[in-house]
């Protein structure tokens, strides 16, 4: 092969029609990928690129008719087949060179001269990408090739690759397909590595840099996801149902894992990757104009129960799998690609609506949320997993705006998976909150901006949540106590948000929830303080100057603050840095909450109406409008919140009241003022819980004097007999934010999606070391 690469790379272009020439590259029998990569490097694809473009170019033609006649004749013998495997390697190795170059990008989009000018068909005018795509598609149901042959024993000729009903040849039973073919390693194996050469076609996205303008469609994913792929449909069903299917014990036959599964697993995730990729491309402004996606049709057009409880089941199984590994070694096979698997669940709960509904009509939901949360919690500390706990968190947001979910967290938890968490006894709302504060309290730095998400998340399952246990009671309460100091508040613009969504949570358990609830109706009598303190705040300058020298001298932790609980609270440790040597791609910035929710009310009948952005004072200046930033406070006359996105999170811009920069996180400069404390404290809704404290913390005294009580069960006995009815503000109405699709959260999506498929094809490595835009790798 060497010798082969110095003749391609002759300055002399070789003729399209010396066969003899170009056939050794795909005559050799004994290669694998890994060879391939070996003997084809990198520099030396380079160098023909730039002294011999035309012998590259015929070489990508050469392999592609090559890979069009197989799939006419469907490749009837051995040789023909090995011929298709090298062609398929050879264009994996050879297209991120093409694509990383500027000039070459458009390659194979352009017509290639020479390409079939003999055959009067009107294939003549395909460009080479349209060819290579068809090709591909056709040789993934091309029968004793990657498919079960259908024919007859008997002399028969072969099937007619042409007049073939792939829909008969599906990978899988599953959606929309009965009968399970038998399984057939050699089969799995050559579609792996047609999948790998389509994932690489796909991947030109990589070679873009992020931006919002920049959601342009990948033409590869267009073309190949259109009317033009009559295998379109058994592909996508193929795809999804080897997935769902799939299960990492072996088939139900004890130890066989040991000899099937490592091809079928290596079948899986490139499925899976290629779905989520191909249904990436929806998302954004492209939506609207560009032409019909056929996977994210068939996608969202998924309606029998029984499908979506195949679906379901499949990736509940798929995403414990690493938990059930991770505590009983050897049990299974562990699986890798639980990433892919948490963005092709987002996928379909946001393009399939039937299908979050079935997900969220039964507790079925919580086989999802458990292992979700253990990524969560497993992830937290680690540097190269801050893309993990985003989408983890995205789910739960999407979760979280629909009241079933609120509704389901109330299921007693008693799967016991072990984590690093405190043994308690209570629901799946307890273990969220557990989880969130360990997050909060105990994650790293760059976690920061999933705070609001976060709190979000919780304030949109709180009118639901019926008893909180005294564990989740009180990591509440210390976020709040965390929240509260005054270094915290003052050193940056948007942190008191952060407040106002907790004191929203506390609000909604009390008017919603009250009698459940005495674990946290006891907790918030215990840590009034906090509620005083809040109520008093002082803004003076001299204040504001010694908090931010506090903040100075405090490690910028919120778990070290002078909280009581610090001193054992579990978890509060800084990053845990990465392997070294581990590669990490980077990841544009999240949306602000404001961008990723809309607001909606929850009416009595438990609907939803959407809220219109609030207009009501036009005449407001500038400067007033930065500064309204929270939910007016109950008073008497005034039932509810109603307050727009914008009041709640406005952009802070006012160089008077201190200015904020966005270049990066260590050049902001932010200056609290007095003025600018005022306008938002005087809108901290802190009158429900006030008015609580008014009424029941003189009844606990007189208890606790009359009967000598240091026991705090009576305590709550008498808590839990209680009633606040008439003595409360009138309930305020729910107010749900819900997640709304937005062209910044699919560039994250998209750079989040190729960052993980990049890293995780590492054998061979297909894009490694070639010029990537869409993300930076960053080796630890």
């Amino acid at each position: 092969h060497g010798s082969i690469d110095c003749s391609v790379q002759t300055e002399e272009p070789v003729e399209t029609t010396d066969d003899a020439f170009w056939d050794q590259f795909w005559a050799d029998t004994a290669t694998t990928v890994q060879d391939v990569f070996a003997l084809v490097p990198a520099a030396e694809i380079r160098a023909v690129r730039e002294e011999s473009p035309s012998n590259l170019a015929t070489l990508c033609y050469k392999a592609v008719e090559k890979l069009v006649q197989a799939a006419e004749s469907g490749c009837p013998s051995e040789k023909e087949r090995q011929i298709v495997l090298n062609c398929t390697r050879l264009l994996t190795r050879i297209l991120p060179y093409i694509f990383e170059d500027a000039d070459w990008r458009g390659f194979f989009w352009s017509n290639v001269p020479g390409a079939r000018q003999d055959e009067d068909n009107d294939d003549g005018a395909r460009p080479l990408a349209e060819s290579l795509l068809l090709a591909v598609s056709d040789l993934l149901f091309c029968p004793d090739f990657t498919v079960q042959s259908h024919k007859r024993a008997g002399p028969d000729t072969e099937e007619d690759m042409q007049s073939i009903d792939s829909c008969e040849y599906i990978w899988e039973a599953g959606v929309g397909f009965a009968q399970s073919p038998p399984l057939d390693y050699i089969h799995d194996l050559n579609r792996t590595e047609l999948l790998k050469l389509l994932l690489t076609c796909f991947s030109d996205a990589m070679y873009l840099p992020p931006s919002a303008e920049n959601n342009i469609l990948n033409r590869w994913v267009t073309f190949f996801s259109s009317t033009d792929n009559r295998h379109a449909l058994p592909l996508f069903t193929s795809l999804l149902n080897v997935v769902c299917a799939y299960d990492p014990v072996g088939y139900g036959i004890p130890y066989n894992y040991l000899m099937f599964s490592d091809y079928r697993e290596v079948l899986v995730e490139h499925a899976v990757q290629i779905l989520i990729v191909t249904l990436e491309h929806e998302a954004g402004a492209a939506a609207l104009v560009g032409p019909d996606n056929l996977f994210v049709n068939y996608l969202s057009r998924i309606h029998r129960e029984e499908d979506f409880s195949f679906i379901l089941k499949g990736l509940a199984r798929l995403m414990t799998n690493p938990l059930i590994q991770t505590y009983l070694p050897n049990s299974t096979k562990k699986i890798q690609f639980h990433q892919e698997l948490l963005v092709l669940f987002w996928k379909l709960c946001d393009f399939n609506k039937k299908f979050l509904f079935f997900v969220l009509k039964s507790s079925d939901v919580l086989d999802v949320l458990v292992p979700i949360l253990f990524y969560l919690n497993d992830a937290r500390a680690d540097q190269s997993c801050v893309g993990l706990i985003h989408i983890g968190v995205f789910i739960l947001l999407l979760l979280s705006g629909e009241r079933n979910f609120g509704v389901r967290l109330n299921k007693t938890y008693s799967v016991r998976v072990p984590m690093d968490i405190p043994v308690f006894t209570g629901t799946h709302a307890d273990l969220l909150i557990m989880i969130f504060h360990k997050i909060i309290t105990g994650g790293h730095q760059h976690l920061k901006p999933l705070f609001d998400c976060l709190l979000t998340i919780i304030v949109n399952v709180s009118p639901y949540l019926k008893s909180l246990s005294m564990v989740a009671a009180n990591k509440l309460l210390h976020l709040l106590e965390a929240f509260s100091t005054n270094w915290f508040l003052f050193s940056a613009s948007q942190n008191h948000h952060l407040i106002f969504f907790l004191l929203e949570v506390f609000n909604n358990l009390i008017q919603y929830q009250f009698d459940g609830n005495c674990n946290l109706v006891y907790t918030l009598i215990r840590k009034r303080n906090i509620f005083h303190q809040l109520a008093n705040l002082t803004s003076d300058p001299v204040t504001i100057h010694k908090a931010l020298e506090m903040k100075k001298t405090t490690l910028a932790r919120i778990s070290r603050t002078n909280s009581q609980e610090t001193i054992s609270m579990d978890g509060s440790r800084p990053a845990v840095p990465a392997e070294p040597g581990t590669l990490k791609a980077s990841l544009v910035a999240i949306p602000a909450i404001d961008k990723l929710t809309k607001k909606a009310q929850v009416s009595e009948d438990g609907t939803m109406v959407c809220l219109q952005h609030n207009t009501h004072s036009p005449q407001m200046t500038a400067d007033q409008h930065t500064h309204s930033l929270q939910p007016q406070t109950l008073s008497d006359d005034h039932n509810g919140y109603s307050y727009s996105c914008q009041e709640a999170f406005p952009p802070v811009s006012d160089p008077a009241r201190g200015c904020l920069s966005r270049v990066s996180a260590s050049a902001t400069y932010w200056n609290p003022t007095p003025d600018w404390v005022l306008s938002w404290k005087s809108k901290l809704p802190l009158q429900t819980i006030m008015r609580l404290l008014q009424v029941l913390v003189p009844q606990v005294e007189k208890i606790c004097i009359d009967k000598g009580l240091t026991d705090e069960s009576e305590i709550l006995k008498f808590l839990q007999h209680g009633t606040l009815v008439g003595l409360l503000p009138v309930p305020h109405p729910i107010l749900i934010r819900k997640y709304q699709a937005n062209a910044g959260t699919a560039m994250w999506f998209r750079t989040y999606t190729w960052g993980v498929i990049y890293l995780r094809n590492v054998d061979p490595p297909i894009w490694y070391d070639t010029d990537v835009r869409l993300f930076e790798i960053q080796r630890i």
